[in-house]
C-alpha cells in the first residue's frame, strides 16, 4: 500500500518510537477494494470458525501484553500504569466479541395473527453482516477504542478498514497484527495511516462502505454525517460531564472518586468529570476534602515509576487547555490549584467559583481541569447538569434514593452512574451519549447489532 513512512514521536520527549506509512488517495480505493474482496470470504466463514480465529488472537494479545502497553505509552503519553491496564483489556475484549458475534439470533414471526392470514406462512428474521465497516479511532485509547470497533466488527463476519488517529498509529498496528498472526485471511482487516483531513472523506462517503463507527470531536462528526450517504453511522463524539454532590453524599467517597474520574489520562477522556455541581451548602468541604486529593497526583515522564498521569497527546493540545484553564480564571473562576504546563505536561487543576454559561463549563475540555460550580438545590443541580449541548456520561452522589432515582430519569446522558463518576465502562454495557454527543452505542453487544442488518424472511405455502 503506501511507501512513504513518517516518524511517529512521544509527547513526552519527542524521541522517535516507530514509524507508520503515510497513505494517499490511492490507498483509500485499494483499501476498500480489498476489503469488498475480504468481505464476501468472511461472511461466508462459519462463525465457529471466525470465534476460533478471534479467540486466537486474544491469546496472542494477552501474550503480548507488556509490548502493547509500552507502545501506548510511547506514542501516546499516558502513564505506563495507565498503558497496562489498557492492555489488559484488549483479550478479554476480543473474547468477548468472539462470543457475541457468534451468537446472531433472530426470531419467528406469527403471521397468523395478522388478520386473513392462516397457517400457510412461515416468517423469521436472521442478522447478516452489514458488509465492509470503516473504523475510526482516536488517540485517548490507542488500543481499547480500536478493538471495541473492530473486534465485534469481524466476528459477526464484515471487513474492516481502520484508520486509527496519526499520532497513534503503533497501537492499532501491533493489534493488527494479534489478527492476522491468528490466521484472519488476507484483506478481511485493513489498516490504513496517515492524514485524517485528506483520507476521511474519502473513507467515509464511498459507497461500498456500509458502516462508519467513529469516535472523535463533534464537529468531525457532523462532517461525516453530512457526506456519508445512506450507511449505517455510529458516531462517539464530544462531552462535558457532569457530576452532581448533593448535601447529602459521602463527601469523602465523592472528593475520592473525581481526583480519579477528572485526571485519568491527563483528562483526556470523553467520559472524564469536567464539571463538578455541588450543593452550596458543603461546598467548602467538598473543596476542602478535594484540593489536596489532585494535588497529590504524580505527574511527569510516563515511564517513571510513580507516574499516575503523563503527557497530552501534543504541545499544540497542551497550550490549548493552558489556554482555557486561563480563560475561565478571567470569566470569574477561581484557580484553587494546578494548571501550569511545561511542555506537554499540565499540572491537574481546580478552577472554583464557574459560572455555568462560561465555556469551561460549556465546551468540552479534554484536559486535566475540572470546572466545580454551585447549586442552590437537587432540582437546581439537574438544571445545570443538562445546561450543555452534550450528553455522555454524568455522575450524581447522594444517599438519598429518590434522587438517584430522578437523577436516572432527568439527566440527559446516555450513562448516568449513581454514586460514581462517568469515568467507568465495563467493555460488555452499552455506551453512547444523546444530545450532541452523538448516535448509536458501543459496547460489544450493542456494537454486534450496530454492525449487523436484520433481514425478514417469509415462506410461503398453499392454503388448505
Amino acid at each position: 500500500m503506501a511507501t512513504t513512512l513518517e516518524d511517529i514521536r512521544s509527547p513526552f520527549d519527542g524521541s522517535v518510537v516507530g514509524q507508520a506509512p503515510v497513505a494517499t488517495l490511492a490507498d483509500v480505493d485499494l483499501a476498500i477494494s480489498t476489503a469488498v474482496n475480504g468481505a464476501a470470504l468472511w461472511r461466508k466463514t462459519p462463525a465457529h470458525i471466525r470465534s476460533a480465529i478471534l479467540l486466537k488472537a486474544a491469546q496472542l494479545a494477552d501474550e503480548r501484553q507488556e509490548e502493547i502497553a509500552q507502545i501506548i505509552s510511547s506514542e501516546n503519553g499516558k502513564s505506563l500504569i495507565e498503558a497496562r491496564g489498557e492492555a489488559s483489556r484488549s483479550g478479554e475484549i476480543i473474547r468477548l466479541a468472539a462470543f457475541e458475534g457468534s451468537q446472531l439470533y433472530g426470531t419467528t414471526l406469527p403471521l397468523d395473527a395478522n388478520k386473513g392470514t392462516g397457517q400457510e406462512k412461515f416468517g423469521f428474521t436472521m442478522r447478516q453482516p452489514v458488509g465492509v465497516v470503516v473504523a475510526i479511532s482516536p488517540f485517548n485509547y490507542p488500543a481499547l477504542l480500536v478493538l471495541h470497533k473492530i473486534a465485534p466488527a469481524l466476528a459477526v463476519g464484515n471487513s474492516v478498514v481502520l484508520k486509527p488517529a496519526r499520532t497513534t498509529p503503533l497501537t492499532a498496528l501491533a493489534l493488527a497484527k494479534c489478527f492476522t498472526d491468528a490466521g484472519l485471511p488476507d484483506g478481511v482487516l485493513n489498516v490504513i495511516t496517515g492524514s485524517g483531513a485528506l483520507l476521511g472523506d474519502a473513507l467515509v462517503s464511498d459507497k461500498r462502505v456500509r458502516k462508519v463507527s467513529f469516535t472523535g470531536s463533534t464537529i468531525t462528526g457532523t462532517r461525516i454525517a453530512s457526506i456519508a450517504g445512506i450507511k449505517k453511522l455510529s458516531l462517539e463524539l464530544g462531552s462535558s460531564c457532569p457530576v452532581v454532590v448533593l448535601d447529602d453524599a459521602d463527601i469523602e467517597f465523592a472528593a475520592e472518586a473525581i481526583a480519579l474520574g477528572g485526571y485519568i489520562n491527563a483528562g483526556q477522556v470523553c467520559i472524564s468529570v469536567q464539571r463538578v455541581i455541588v450543593q452550596e451548602n458543603v461546598m467548602a468541604d467538598f473543596l476542602a476534602a478535594l484540593q489536596p486529593k489532585v494535588e497529590a497526583i504524580k505527574i511527569g515522564d510516563p515511564k517513571a515509576e510513580g507516574t499516575k498521569v503523563g503527557t497530552l497527546i501534543s504541545e499544540v493540545e497542551a497550550k490549548r487547555v493552558e489556554a482555557c484553564i486561563a480563560q475561565a480564571v478571567k470569566d470569574g473562576g477561581k484557580l484553587i490549584t494546578g494548571g501550569e504546563r511545561s511542555g506537554t505536561l499540565i499540572k491537574p487543576a481546580i478552577i472554583g467559583s464557574v459560572d455555568p454559561r462560561a465555556a469551561i463549563a460549556q465546551d468540552e475540555l479534554f484536559g486535566p481541569a475540572i470546572a466545580v460550580s454551585s447549586a442552590t438545590s437537587a432540582a437546581h443541580a439537574i438544571e445545570l447538569a443538562n445546561s450543555t449541548a452534550y450528553g455522555l456520561g454524568a455522575g450524581v452522589f447522594t444517599k438519598n434514593i429518590d434522587f438517584a432515582l430522578q437523577s436516572a430519569r432527568e439527566i440527559e446522558a446516555g450513562i448516568v452512574h449513581i454514586n460514581w463518576t462517568p469515568l467507568w465502562r465495563a467493555d460488555l454495557m452499552p455506551y453512547g451519549g444523546l444530545k450532541e454527543s452523538g448516535i448509536g452505542k458501543e459496547g460489544v453487544r450493542s456494537t454486534v447489532e450496530e454492525m449487523t442488518e436484520v433481514k425478514t424472511v417469509i415462506m410461503h405455502g398453499k392454503s388448505h
